[in-house]
């Protein structure tokens, strides 16, 4: 739906199936009922997640001019989608998968031309379109040696220039402008600003510009207005909080750097103080074991006394070091409701949502925003609600802080 702040959704990656008749069952079951409670007068935008299965099956025209058609009658559109987990994504073991296969597998790159083809399609006449990305391997699939992490990052690199091509076509043929988002997060090969900017300017842009320069025969200076149109920035709220960059540090530096935001996600994670009292900080530490679950990587990022960082590739290992006393602060990559900032004795980075929906009120740096909490399926029971209420509710808060 369009709003004061740009157009908001959520993402559909909460909702489970891996082929194209599960997410249109889905679809079907909850848009309706979801757009009737926040935006029951005016279009609404969907946030659309397609695995690979799915994209293959929605790429054939009957079922992509059904699907028109569906949108067309439920007043509903599709601007974003979430091109980041490839495969399964619920009711199986994601963790660390949810990387793969990564931008060195010419899988990837097939999926995310033919996302892109697809979105091309649905979107409105006139809308520009987004579709994020993992940030092209996971770390410790590369960590081994430094010339290991150079080589990944170069064949991925390269690998994106081949959707990179893809959209520049599309748009100098007359078709919407769309931009593919990286989307940085912790224990990936890029997970805060710095290392999105070093890879741009570093590894990107070198590798783009005189591949622009050849295919499209522009100067170098238009080469690169091209490419950061084309390539932006997915800000996952969640993912930056865990890396304790405040969003004012994070805006300001894309912007002195002239680098585009093409989405905001707008998503919370799971925060803590560590009481140096023994009791106190088992009580805290055991609060956080009950969001220790088996299907998504939860990583924790802890801040010591002196301001310095512990990487903990996911919750498991975090608690196995639990007494730490250097430790002062907990934070977890876990998805938890955006309308809520505490959860007994941890609480949430909403903080951060607050700040950054303020910032966009003042210098809007995007038109895409879209809500993924994709973790209710493996929330304690007293936090889970009917699917349709959940994502209302968040989308309604949501309005709420822009209004």
């Amino acid at each position: 739906m369009k709003t004061a702040a740009g157009h908001l959704t959520y993402c559909t990656n909460i909702h489970p199936g891996e082929s194209w008749g599960d997410h249109f069952a889905q679809l079907k079951q909850f848009i309706p009922a979801i757009k009737q409670q926040v935006s029951p007068d005016q279009p609404f935008g969907i946030g659309l997640r397609l695995a690979n299965t799915a994209s293959l099956e929605l790429s054939k025209e009957e079922p992509l001019k059904a699907f028109q058609q569906w949108l067309k009658e439920e007043d509903c559109y599709v601007f974003t989608m979430n091109g980041f987990p490839y495969g399964g994504f619920h009711n199986v073991v994601v963790k660390d998968q949810v990387h793969a296969p990564d931008w060195t597998s010419a899988d990837r790159v097939a999926y995310t031309i033919r996302l892109f083809r697809i979105l091309a399609a649905l979107l409105p006449a006139g809308m520009e379109g987004g579709i994020s990305t993992n940030p092209l391997t996971y770390k410790f699939w590369c960590n081994r040696c430094e010339e290991e992490k150079n080589s990944f990052t170069e064949s991925a690199t390269l690998n994106m220039l081949q959707v990179l091509e893809q959209l520049v076509r599309i748009y100098r043929n007359g078709g919407p402008l769309m931009h593919l988002d990286v989307e940085p997060e912790p224990d990936g090969l890029m997970e805060n600003t710095s290392e999105y900017i070093a890879w741009y300017f570093e590894e990107l842009l070198p590798a783009a510009v005189p591949f622009i320069m050849e295919k499209f025969d522009v100067t170098d200076t238009e080469a690169v207005t091209i490419i950061k149109s084309h390539i932006q920035l997915c800000y996952d709220v969640c993912h930056f909080a865990l890396v304790y960059e405040p969003p004012q540090r994070v805006l300001d530096r894309l912007q002195h750097y002239g680098l585009k935001v093409g989405k905001l996600q707008i998503s919370a994670a799971l925060k803590a103080d560590m009481p140096t009292d023994t009791t106190a900080r088992k009580e805290v530490t055991d609060a956080f074991r009950r969001f220790n679950e088996p299907v998504y990587l939860h990583q924790v990022i802890a801040r010591k006394q002196d301001g310095t960082l512990i990487h903990y590739p996911d919750l498991p290992e975090a608690l196995a070091d639990e007494a730490n006393p250097a430790v002062t602060e907990w934070r977890s990559h876990f998805h938890v409701p955006v309308f809520l900032d505490k959860f007994g004795v941890l609480q949430s980075t909403q903080e951060d949502i607050r700040q950054v929906l303020a910032l966009q009120q003042q210098r809007p740096f995007t038109q895409h925003l879209e809500v993924e909490t994709y973790t209710w399926d493996v929330l304690p029971p007293e936090l889970k609600q009917e699917m349709s209420l959940s994502v209302s509710r968040e989308l309604n808060w949501i309005k709420g802080q822009i209004a």
